[in-house]
């Protein structure tokens, strides 16, 4: 696997070599000096050019980047429609197991783009165009303290969506009862998010998808988490089930009062009464 030194020098060198090429970024868990480091973490790389629509016309250019396992290009896939408003991105995973996710923005975007992420960082500005930048932060990315109104659509969410893997559960439809189950652990990771926030002044994050919550978080109620995965038995996701409630009455209760808000019990009430009945209920009767 070639080092981050070989990676960084390759980068910055296919850059110097390429006059529409302006300026080299980066962003990402590079940059951020909280997270811990491994091989596998992506160089989150910026090119500003000239000239965009020159490198799509030739996507040769990237194999100078090395022999790659994969590729993918969101915005030329009907999967996932542009929204970057004019920019490109290769994400390009390689043979020895280093992987760029690089992204293309017209240089006439610099300011604007300079000022989305506060974990950017400029390696390489030919023309001195590029506006100062402060050290590279992830404040951007701390858990945010959420309003009353984000509160309770949280918990609303979390028990309305909860109907929906029980009546799958009750119907036979296996599929659609995980995919709901997914979908409510979502409210309780976010729920989680916010606990942590309070207990630490809204000043850290949790990483992506809480890849890093686990450090946050006790033993015990880590192992509620991973309670709520549930194998492809009916009765375990159920009790999956059972124990997300439980875990997130607790929870959405305990951030509530650390914020002054009313946690909702008619919905936990009513509605867990409503999701033992279908447990128990002979299946469509």
């Amino acid at each position: 696997m070639r080092t981050e030194a070989e990676m960084m020098s390759l980068i910055v060198h296919i850059a110097q070599n390429d006059e529409r090429i302006r300026a080299v970024c980066m962003n990402g868990s590079r940059t951020n000096d909280k997270v811990p480091k491994d091989v596998l973490q992506d160089y989150d790389i910026v090119y500003l050019v000239t000239d965009i629509e020159s490198f799509r016309r030739n996507p040769g250019w990237i194999d100078d980047f090395g022999e790659r396992i994969i590729l993918q290009t969101p915005e030329d896939m009907s999967l996932f429609p542009p929204q970057l408003g004019g920019r490109f991105s290769y994400l390009m995973l390689f043979l020895d197991g280093n992987r760029i996710d690089l992204q293309l923005v017209p240089i006439e975007q610099k300011e604007k783009y300079c000022r989305e992420d506060k974990l950017t960082t400029i390696i390489m500005d030919k023309d001195s165009c590029l506006p100062v930048i402060s050290p590279p932060s992830d404040e951007d990315h701390w858990v945010k303290k959420p309003t009353v109104e984000f509160y309770n659509d949280c918990c609303n969410e979390f028990w309305w969506v909860s109907t929906y893997v029980a009546k799958g559960l009750w119907r036979g439809e296996i599929l659609f009862a995980q995919e709901h189950l997914g979908q409510i652990r979502k409210m309780l990771i976010q729920m989680l998010e916010w606990q942590v926030g309070i207990e630490t002044g809204f000043s850290v994050s949790i990483g992506k998808c809480g890849k890093y919550l686990e450090g946050f978080l006790s033993e015990e109620s880590w192992g509620h988490i991973l309670s709520t995965y549930a194998d492809g038995r009916y009765e375990t996701v159920w009790q999956a089930l059972f124990s997300m409630c439980h875990f997130f009455d607790q929870t959405a209760l305990t951030v509530g009062q650390k914020l002054n808000y009313i946690y909702p019990f008619q919905y936990d009430r009513r509605v867990y009464t409503y999701l033992e009945h279908l447990h128990v209920s002979p299946a469509n009767g």
